[in-house]
């Protein structure tokens, strides 16, 4: 039987979309663990954590979705991130919810390539890295790259809602 190749992963929309506007990335496969987390993808790839960046479906007070991306060692003050964005409140969507939005299956996230079009925020301190691991679009799937990207493409627009866990 063969040996399944940890270096190559099949395309997903996320790196068909990377890939298209030339954007320079490293693929990343690790083994998924259930509700593993950013802990996890950082101790098996031998990254920081903070340079681990979560991907999250979260919702307005309308129930219009929204994505937030998030150092993997911190959580979102919703009630921060709900005033600097406008909104009376921010909440995250219910798992089946967050994957009708983003096509993606949550543990499987990307911000690139979503079914549907959401404004994307971005924790400022981000945009300081000089390289951010962000979930390339399957469960166990990391891709690299600059965190300039998450703002040329995807139009996310800095705020300061970070919570060290």
């Amino acid at each position: 039987m063969a040996k399944k190749d940890k270096t190559h992963v099949s395309e997903t929309p996320a790196t068909q979309l990377l890939k298209a506007h030339q954007v320079a990335f490293t693929e990343h496969p690790y083994d998924y663990v259930e509700h593993g987390g950013t802990a996890e993808s950082a101790k098996q790839l031998g990254l920081d954590e903070h340079a681990v960046v979560k991907t999250l479906v979260m919702q307005d007070q309308d129930a219009k979705p929204l994505i937030v991306l998030m150092h993997g060692d911190c959580t979102v003050s919703t009630k921060n991130l709900a005033r600097q964005i406008g909104a009376k409140s921010v909440e995250p969507c219910k798992p089946e919810v967050a994957q009708r939005h983003s096509g993606y299956l949550v543990g499987g996230t990307s911000p690139f390539g979503v079914r549907k079009q959401m404004p994307v925020y971005i924790e400022q301190s981000i945009l300081d890295l000089p390289r951010i691991a962000i979930n390339g679009g399957r469960r166990g799937f990391l891709v690299q790259l600059q965190p300039r990207v998450c703002v040329e493409l995807l139009g996310a627009q800095p705020v300061q809602c970070a919570l060290a866990q």
